[in-house]
């Protein structure tokens, strides 16, 4: 995986899958997060994972 993480490019293309809506990367937690849905997609080994199944619920106290 790249010290930049995810591709720019790609982040321009990635939507939520649930809302369509459009998405943030956070590198800390390697996570793509949908604000609208309240959800944060996993990125692993440099792939974002746009399951819904395998997002987490993002929490009042971290947002």
């Amino acid at each position: 995986m790249s010290e930049a993480g995810v591709d720019p490019k790609l982040l321009e293309i990635l939507v939520c899958p649930l809302t369509k809506g459009a998405l943030s990367y956070d590198r800390e937690s390697q996570e793509l997060i949908s604000e609208q849905a309240c959800l944060a997609y996993p990125i692993r080994d440099g792939i974002p994972i746009m399951l819904i199944d395998e997002a987490r619920k993002l929490d009042e106290a971290k947002t």
